[in-house]
């Protein structure tokens, strides 16, 4: 399977900057809100870039395969995905009730990552393609 080298760097950089992203965000959360909300914002952080690397390995290891296998693998690798993190944040939900918010904050870093990614992307393109 052929991709962009471009694809690539961008691709291996992104679970960096969410566990930087979450590192950034984590200190004040932890001076504002206490240093467990802080280490909880880390933690979701540092999840998000966890489930990142998981996904982009296995999704490679599904897209090498037969069609008909493929699609049945990726369904099954994304049911068992979503109960995983629903997992965690259940045992968050039982055990620190109060530190549901910042762990989900944390977890969401993934999206600022993405947006400017995206912005930077979109700014280094010549010319957009028909």
């Amino acid at each position: 399977m052929q991709t962009d080298p471009t694809e690539e760097k961008i691709i291996r950089r992104i679970p960096i900057e969410i566990i930087i992203l979450a590192a950034i965000l984590g200190i004040p959360a932890s001076f504002i809100f206490g240093m467990l909300s802080g280490l909880f914002f880390f933690a979701g952080g540092a999840l998000a870039a966890l489930s990142f690397l998981w996904l982009k390995r296995t999704l490679t290891r599904v897209l090498l395969r037969e069609k008909a296998k493929a699609v049945r693998s990726g369904i099954l690798f994304y049911v068992f995905r979503l109960i995983l993190i629903l997992g965690i944040f259940f045992i968050i939900i039982f055990a620190y009730p109060d530190k549901l918010l910042a762990f989900a904050a944390g977890f969401s870093t993934v999206i600022p990552v993405f947006l400017g990614e995206t912005a930077v992307a979109l700014a280094r393109m010549k010319q957009w393609k028909n």
